[in-house]
């Protein structure tokens, strides 16, 4: 099977997405914080919500892949599942008895059992311990509620924890604790799922942090980085090394955005809707600049230059005289409005159509009035964590060239 992504824009082929499951139901208002939500979500409501999108995609003519039934069918294979239930029980919280507990709960489970646990976590009291078989102190000293193995709510966001660049997959390095452990998952699916046998990697969990939502591929040979609270510059400057030496791109752009929940990632304020046109948030749009990242003639070094504005250096790099700009929203209150519940955040189908929330009507007006097609979808539950269909989304193939 044959992956690649060279564009935002080009007609989407197939995508990868987690239908929100048990891990959600295993927030509260103790950890949602630590897990990284907003809220609560209503799961039924949720599901609902993720049906409608992918069932939007598929009348498209998308092909959806599920990362939990990507899952199962990898740990089906001996290797994948002793890998990633090694990487369970390294963690340092547990200490040796309650490891060994783990390990003989972890033995008995079918593959589709482990992936629940695996994406759902363990809790306290779901660890069969008796007299018998004692906890240890590491079990006994836990709160009841505590988990043994913590769930992935985050899982739903497939875009950061993995990235096509042309034909190679970055499997990104996560910033943020609650997160980490989702990247063994794809990781071990993109090595181990006979879907993707022979797949080569431009990018590895233990390399320096970088996020899929910081990772935009503007045009063939054009991609923009964004750095700031979850990228870290050396991750950004990783990245390119690794594009540059693969030969999948020519120029980078790195783009320092604001270290706030807001703005967690470069895709919360710009995402492209046409190959010549951008999606942005008004309030921070002209302030945005951007460093140009090419190869070094020794190809070793880097030459960066700038900054200059954001705008032009993108438009320069894609060879344009300019690029349109769409804004969220039509003042400045319901912009910052719009942007926080992810309006700028949509997933391009192909060149003038793409997904968005619906609840962002300022926004979706103004795309119809530049002439993008708006396929309006509910995201009351879905938003709890701040992302939008983009952010759901990992394209794993679109057309070559970044046509329609």
């Amino acid at each position: 099977m044959t992956h690649y992504v060279d564009s935002e824009v080009a007609r989407l082929g197939t995508v990868l997405l987690h239908r929100p499951g048990p891990e959600l139901a295993r927030l509260t208002p103790r950890n949602n914080d630590s897990l990284l939500f907003d809220a609560i979500p209503w799961v039924g409501r949720a599901q609902e919500e993720h049906d409608a999108f992918a069932a939007a995609l598929r009348s498209r003519g998308v092909e959806v892949l599920y990362l939990a039934d990507l899952l199962v069918e990898t740990l089906a294979v001996a290797d994948a599942r002793a890998e990633l239930t090694d990487q369970v029980l390294r963690s340092r919280r547990l200490g040796h008895t309650l490891r060994r507990r783990v390990a003989d709960h972890l033995a008995y489970l079918d593959p589709a059992g482990l992936a629940d646990v695996l994406t759902a976590g363990l809790a306290h009291e779901e660890l069969r311990i008796g007299a018998d078989r004692p906890g240890g102190l590491v079990w006994t000293l836990m709160d009841r509620h505590d988990f043994v193995i913590d769930p992935l709510p985050n899982l739903l966001f497939t875009r950061d924890s993995s990235v096509w660049i042309g034909d190679r997959v970055g499997v990104t390095s996560l910033a943020m604790p609650a997160r980490r452990r989702e990247t063994t998952l794809t990781d071990a699916i993109y090595r181990y799922h006979p879907r993707f046998v022979g797949t080569e990697f431009v990018y590895q969990p233990r390399l320096e942090h970088l996020e899929g939502g910081d990772v935009l591929l503007l045009a063939p040979g054009v991609l923009a980085v964004g750095v700031g609270e979850r990228t870290t510059p050396a991750g950004a400057e990783r990245l390119a090394r690794q594009v540059f030496a693969a030969g999948l791109a020519h120029t980078i752009l790195v783009v320092p955005i604001a270290q706030e929940r807001a703005t967690m990632h470069l895709d919360t304020i710009c995402t492209m809707v046409d190959v010549d046109a951008v999606l942005m948030y008004a309030n921070v749009a002209d302030q945005m600049s951007a460093y140009t990242v090419i190869a070094g003639a020794d190809g070793d070094d880097l030459r960066v230059d700038g900054p200059a504005p954001f705008l032009r250096a993108a438009a320069d790099a894609m060879d344009l005289d300019q690029l349109r700009v769409i804004d969220t929203g039509l003042d400045p209150v319901t912009a910052e409005r719009e942007q926080w519940d992810d309006g700028n955040n949509t997933l391009a189908i192909a060149p003038r159509l793409c997904v968005g929330y619906e609840r962002n009507v300022e926004t979706n007006a103004q795309l119809e009035r530049a002439g993008i097609e708006v396929i309006a979808i509910a995201g009351s539950e879905l938003g709890s964590g701040r992302g939008g269909p983009r952010c759901m989304s990992c394209p794993l193939v679109r057309e070559k060239g970044g046509a329609a």
